[in-house]
Parts: structure tokens; C-alpha cells; sequence
């Protein structure tokens, strides 16, 4: 959308004018100003200096119970992945023969020991976290220990939104549903909810207000109290999303003793907001916890994709953080309580110093926030049981890409505070993984770019596999390679049927094959993204203008034209590079398929996944099934409902052989587990089996294992950032958001 003045309008004339404000009383409770005052960086050399001295600035609090355990467990974390990486660095150069040698050589070893230990630390955390779903963690905060506790008068909590040129319409919606859950679970007038808007166009704006107006007027016609919800526009739009948040603090913060922070796609049930807030009651030390939102509503096949890994190999990844975390956990920006008055006091953020695209605004603040308010003495606890978060990941690659370049420079921007004062080292540590999250992209691609270019210097097969390798070792590699990619995702699928929630995934047989089509097309989107990630890391370090722009408003599903303008380049490159190998050596294309075959497909593969008709169709075969869609909790019916959405509750079949194994009962579970376990080992069987015999008779290459760590790349949902997923929603802003909205309430979404 176009948001230049028309022609004839002074683009010098004020807003104001053209759309009156209200006055304040019409759409917010009295000011109470309090302060939010932020602290310069010290700056990496002055914190360098600091880093162990006694001049750091945290707050000494006497240790919690929970430390000593946590810091057991962070040991062992770093023994598992040090071990397992230095015996894989070990196997390699005895795969790699003695005329492995030379200062490239050590560096292709080097990349592969820095990527296998970052893929086992994925591997080990999603094991912890199965062990720790199935046992219990005595450490862990639980919602079972506050269930039916008072909350007392004084603890008001106030729900905010903050909302930025979104479809209103939708984001109202959600609210609404939000808002009736709170009232029916009890307890709602400790509670006042707030949309806090920074929409930059005039005419939304005034959308706003209507919506805002009709969402009261419907609320107070169904018996609710319409009198708590309030409507806030920020005329000085600084720092985003952070900005807004801040402002809001400063104005009214004073007023509440907690915050719920919800992104405009979110949707919260009243129990969840409850047992939120009873659990900061029981903890008075809680700072932020952070739920586990999970990602439902769009119908495209990438969304789909997307969503079942969440739900199903999702809650390993968040339990395994949690277990090596505890009270210093991570807090992802919505969905989340925060105790105000600390907040306030030790969470605003200045400007990092300096020029380029790693100084100025911090983007991804939420890091940066639990950082702070562990530093303050606060814990900060992720809780990945909590049932009733939603929100909703990209409905195609392209969204996901666009938000992931914004990620990207932030975690690289989180980077220059590693060596702040003061700061836990669990936080430092995230610090490190989260810009790892994105440099690992690059590295990969060096790695494998390092495997395959005596190909092109013309010394073919010989040189990358010189010397003699033994095949014991090269059988071990791959063994572990595939144990890396298979093991979480085959402990996802045993935790669902041991807990006997196959049913909410279409049965078991057809729980295993979606979760067989999910790694596949994980595998097949992985060179994509890990070349796009390349592009983003390199542009977030050297300050390059990239033509990555945000897609069309309007559009349902990603356009041929739109996708060649995307993959166009990069796939005519890697088609032209694929040529010349083949003509020069054709038996040996299978090494390099893996990673060239999805980037000369990149085109049609965004293409076809953005479409809806591709994920309808596998929802009624029962693929990529989640419990949300086939028992949809009773808030997000509401929140489609409002919006005008029919969306059908998909009660999808379950096979007679599931049904039989449920009622076995614990036999039943084990005999799965044995059968999954058998299907794991064959498949690495036959995955070694599969291996030419130029490799089992010669010496391993770096290429071949390259390939499979494109693979494993994919395959780990800990390689993301951060934990995805409920409402679709339109975006017309010009001006940078600090997120990207998907309201859950339209089947056909909007892309952004």
C-alpha cells in the first residue's frame, strides 16, 4: 500500500488536523508517570575489563535452591558436547587418512567440530527435555502447585497489545476472545487490557478507535465488563515494539504489580492468564516467565509444517531449555507475565553505541529484558506445560525469511553485550547461540563449499577422498549423523503416544508419517534457508543495503514473479554450478544433490508451499494434524467465530491398530517404542548401506559428510531462535515493525 501523500496534500502537514486525537479520558485511565530510565552500555572494551572484576553491578541475592542444581546440569551439558564433538572430530581424522594435512584441511576439521558440537547441544537438550517431560522436574515452576490459589485484590495486572498497522478487525477478534475467557475463569477485575498502538496511517487509526469502541459496546452487550479495556496511540513512534511497552510503563505502570505482554496474533486463555499470575504470587523473586505459545491457524502447506513441528517435537525443545536453564531461562517478547515495578526500574534500554547495522535501537530487546531482570536479582522461568498460549507462525517461506533477517541482526546486536557487568552467564551463553543461530548458516556453507571444491579445481574424486579410510570409522559417522537428525524427533513422536495423545494427531499411523513428511520437507527447505541466512549475516556485519524487501500486502500466496524475484539468482547459480559437475563428473552428482537440488528448486518450492489448497489437502487426509485442530480449544473458536471464520474441528480418524494400542495400555506404548526404536536402527542401516563403494573403499570426504549436516541443520528445531506459532493478519506499515502479526481468525491469510 502506497502511503505517500496525495497528490495535491502537503506531506509537511501535521496529523493532527486532518484526524483530531480524543481526548485521553475517552480511551485511557488517568496518567500515573512513573520512570523508566535507561542505563548506558559500558561498551565492549571498558566490559572486557570488567567482566571479572568486583565492579560489576548485579544484584547479590542469596543462591536459590534451584542453582546448584542448574549448574550440575549445565556441566554436564558441556561435557555431552565437548565429548560427543571431539570424539566425532576424532573419527573424522582417522576416516580422513594421513594425507589429510595442510592449513585447509585443519580448517574443514575445525568447522565440522564447532558444527557437530552445535548440533549435538540440540540433540542432548531435546533428550533432557523428554527425560524431564516424562519424570517431572522438582526445580521447574508448575502449574499444578498454584491451581485454585486467591489472588489477592491488590495484585492488579494490566493485559497490553501493543498493535502497529495491523487488520484490526482480526487483532480485535482475538482480544475479545481473550477478554470473555478472563471473565468466565473469574477474577477479571484485577485485570485492565490495553491496545497500545504505534499505526502510522491515519485512516487504520481511525479503524482503531471503531474497533476498540465495538469491542466494548459487544462486550458489555453479552454481560461483560467493557469498562477495563483501553485504547492508547503513541504519537512519538520510538524504538518499536520495546518503545511502546516503555511508554506504556512510564504512563500507567505504576498502576499494576504484573504485565501480560501479547503480540497481536496472540490469543491467551483465562486459566493460562491466571495460573500466570498466580505463579508470580507463589514466586516473589519471579521477574518473567515465559510461556510456550503453540502455533495453529494458517492453512498453507509451509504454516501446516510448521505448526506440527511446533507441536510435536516443539515442547522437547522448550522442556530441554528449561532443564538446563531453570530460573534464568529466555523471555521471547509475548506471551509472558513481567513484575512491573523491577521491569520499570531495571529494563530500559539505551542505544548501542557506535555506526553500521549492529549499533543504534536493539531489535530483538526481549534477550536483551530477561538479561537485565536477571541481573536485577530476578529469575526469569519458561514454562512449557502451560496449556492455552497460541499464536501463529509464517504462513510461507518468504514471511518466515523476512522476519528471520530481523532476528538476525538482532541476535548478532545481542552479541556486543556478552561481556556486560554483571550479567548471568546462562544469558551470556545465550547471547553467543542466538547470533550462532544465524552465523552457523554461513559456516555451514563454508564447510561444504571447502568439500566440493577440488571438484572444481579439477582433481575430482581423488582428492577429496585421498588417503585410505577405515570403513568402521566412516560407518560411525554417519551412524551418529542420522542418530543426531532421527533421535529428537523420534522421542517426539513416543513422548505423544506414551502420554496417549495420538488421537489429536490423526492416530498413530498417521502421526508417524506426518512427522516422516515434516522431516522431509525440513530437509528439502534447509539449503534455502541457509543460504538466505548467509546473506542476512553478511549484510547485518558489513552494513550492505540487500534487496530483501517485504512481500506484498495483498496477495493470499506467494506469486511466480515474486519468487523468481526472490530465488530467481540464486537458483540459476547453483543450476549452472550443478551443469558443470555433472559434465565433468556425472557419477558423483548424489554428493552434491542433497544441497544444490532444493536451491535450483527454490522457486516453485516457495511457491507451492504458500498454497492453501497443498495444506487443505493434507489436512484431510489427516497429515500435519495438531490437537487445535481437531479438539480446537474453546477460545480460539471463539476468536474465528468473531471473525466472521468457519473453521471446521477436524476429527480425523484413528487407525483400529491405535485404538487397539491405547487399550493395552503401557504394553501397547512399549511395543511402539520398540517398533520405533527397530525403524531408527534400520534406518541407519540402511542409510550406511546406501553409501557408494568409491567411499566404502576409499577415504570419507568432507563432502559427504556436508551433505548430511544440511541435513541435520534442518532436521533440529533448536536451530530457531525461538519457539514459533495463532491469528492472519494484514500489515500495510512502512515504517520498521518490531514483529510481524498473523492474526489466527481467517482461513484465507494475508501475507506480510
Amino acid at each position: 500500500m502506497d502511503l505517500r501523500p496525495a497528490p495535491g496534500m502537503n506531506a509537511t502537514v501535521p496529523p493532527a488536523p486532518l484526524r483530531p486525537t480524543p481526548a485521553r479520558t475517552e480511551t485511557a485511565p488517568p496518567v500515573r508517570r512513573g520512570s523508566m530510565t535507561p542505563v548506558p552500555w559500558t561498551g565492549v572494551p571498558a566490559a572486557l575489563g570488567r567482566l571479572f572484576s568486583a565492579r560489576g553491578n548485579r544484584k547479590t541475592q542469596p543462591a536459590p535452591a534451584w542453582l546448584a542444581a542448574a549448574t550440575a546440569r549445565r556441566r554436564l551439558l558441556l561435557a555431552l558436547v565437548i565429548g560427543s564433538a571431539g570424539l566425532a572430530t576424532a573419527v573424522l581424522d582417522s576416516a580422513a587418512g594421513a594425507g589429510h594435512s595442510g592449513p585447509w584441511a585443519m580448517l574443514q576439521t575445525g568447522l565440522f567440530a564447532l558444527l557437530f558440537a552445535w548440533v549435538a547441544a540440540g540433540c542432548v537438550t531435546a533428550v533432557m527435555g523428554y527425560l524431564s517431560l516424562r519424570r517431572g522436574d522438582h526445580h521447574a515452576l508448575s502449574p499444578e502447585d498454584v491451581a485454585g490459589r486467591p489472588i489477592a485484590e491488590d495484585a492488579r495486572t494490566a493485559v497490553v497489545m501493543p498493535i502497529c498497522n495491523e487488520d484490526i478487525a482480526t487483532v480485535v477478534a482475538g482480544l475479545r476472545a481473550t477478554i470473555e475467557s478472563l471473565s468466565r475463569a473469574g477474577s477479571f477485575d484485577r485485570f485492565d487490557v490495553y491496545m497500545l498502538s504505534d499505526t502510522g496511517d491515519l485512516t487504520l487509526r481511525d479503524a482503531e478507535l471503531a474497533a476498540w469502541r465495538g469491542l466494548r459496546e459487544a462486550l458489555a452487550a453479552d454481560g461483560y465488563d467493557s469498562s477495563r479495556v483501553y485504547y492508547r496511540w503513541r504519537q512519538r513512534r520510538t524504538k518499536r515494539k520495546a518503545g511502546n511497552v516503555a511508554d506504556f510503563c512510564r504512563r500507567w505502570g505504576r498502576d499494576y504489580r504484573y504485565m501480560v505482554v501479547l503480540d497481536a496474533d496472540s490469543v491467551m486463555s483465562g486459566d493460562a492468564l491466571l495460573t500466570m499470575v498466580r505463579l508470580m504470587e507463589a514466586q516473589p523473586r519471579a521477574g518473567i516467565i515465559q510461556t510456550a505459545p503453540r502455533s495453529c491457524g494458517h492453512d498453507s502447506l509451509h504454516a501446516r509444517l510448521q505448526q506440527f513441528s511446533g507441536r510435536v517435537t516443539g515442547p522437547l525443545f522448550s522442556a530441554g531449555l528449561r532443564f538446563w536453564q531453570l530460573g534464568e531461562s529466555h523471555y521471547w517478547g509475548h506471551n509472558a507475565i513481567l513484575r512491573v515495578e523491577p521491569f520499570m526500574k531495571h529494563c530500559a534500554l539505551a542505544k548501542l553505541p557506535g555506526k553500521g547495522g549492529l549499533s543504534g535501537e536493539i531489535l530483538s530487546h526481549d534477550f536483551v529484558e530477561a538479561a537485565l531482570m536477571r541481573r536485577a536479582g530476578y529469575e526469569v522461568w519458561l514454562l512449557p506445560e502451560l496449556d492455552g498460549s497460541y499464536e501463529q507462525a509464517p504462513p510461507h517461506l518468504i514471511d518466515e525469511l523476512t522476519r528471520d533477517r530481523r532476528w538476525c541482526q538482532g541476535n548478532l546486536q545481542n552479541a556486543r553485550l556478552v561481556a556486560e557487568p554483571g550479567f548471568a552467564g546462562v544469558h551470556r551463553a545465550m547471547f553467543v547461540t542466538g547470533a550462532m543461530s544465524y552465523v552457523a548458516s554461513p559456516i555451514w556453507l563454508a564447510f561444504v563449499l571447502l568439500g566440493v571444491l577440488p571438484w572444481f579445481a579439477g582433481d575430482g574424486l581423488q582428492a577429496a577422498t585421498e588417503g585410505a579410510g577405515l570403513p568402521l570409522a566412516q560407518m560411525m559417522l554417519w551412524s551418529a549423523t542420522l542418530a543426531l537428525l532421527l533421535v529428537p524427533r523420534v522421542l517426539a513422536v513416543l513422548l505423544v503416544i506414551r502420554r496417549r495423545q495420538e488421537a489429536g494427531y490423526g492416530g498413530r499411523q498417521t502421526l508417524v508419517t506426518s512427522a516422516l513428511l515434516e522431516a522431509l520437507m525440513s530437509a528439502v527447505q534447509a539449503p534455502v534457508r541457509m543460504v538466505a541466512h548467509s546473506i542476512f549475516v553478511l549484510g547485518a556485519l558489513t552494513g550492505l543495503k540487500l534487496n530483501w524487501k517485504s512481500p506484498s500486502r495483498e496477495a493470499t500466496a506467494v506469486g511466480w514473479r515474486e519468487a523468481i524475484g526472490r530465488f530467481g539468482v540464486i537458483g540459476a547459480v547453483v543450476a549452472t554450478a550443478l551443469a558443470w559437475w555433472l559434465a565433468g563428473q556425472p557419477g558423483e552428482a548424489w554428493r552434491v544433490l542433497p544441497l544444490a537440488l532444493p536451491l535450483v528448486l527454490a522457486v516453485p518450492l516457495a511457491v507451492l508451499t504458500s498454497r492453501s489448497e497443498f495444506g487443505l489437502a493434507w489436512r484431510r487426509r489427516g497429515w500435519l494434524l495438531i490437537p487445535e485442530e481437531s479438539r480446537a480449544p474453546a477460545v480460539l473458536q471463539a476468536a474465528w467465530r468473531y471473525a466472521g471464520v468457519v473453521r471446521p474441528t477436524i476429527s480425523a480418524p484413528v487407525p483400529a491398530g491405535a485404538r487397539h494400542d491405547v487399550a493395552l495400555g503401557g504394553s501397547g506404548v512399549a511395543t511402539w517404542q520398540r517398533r520405533a526404536l527397530a525403524t531408527v536402527g534400520l534406518a541407519m542401516a540402511t542409510g550406511v548401506a546406501v553409501i557408494p563403494q568409491t567411499v566404502a573403499t576409499g577415504g570419507l570426504s568432507h563432502s559427504d559428510l556436508a551433505a548430511m549436516r544440511i541435513v541435520m541443520q534442518a532436521s533440529s528445531p533448536s536451530a530457531a531462535p525461538r519457539v514459533l506459532g495463532a491469528l492472519p493478519v494484514r500489515r500495510v506499515s512502512t515504517m520498521p515493525a518490531d514483529s510481524v502479526r498473523y492474526p489466527v481468525v481467517r482461513r484465507t491469510a494475508t501475507r506480510t
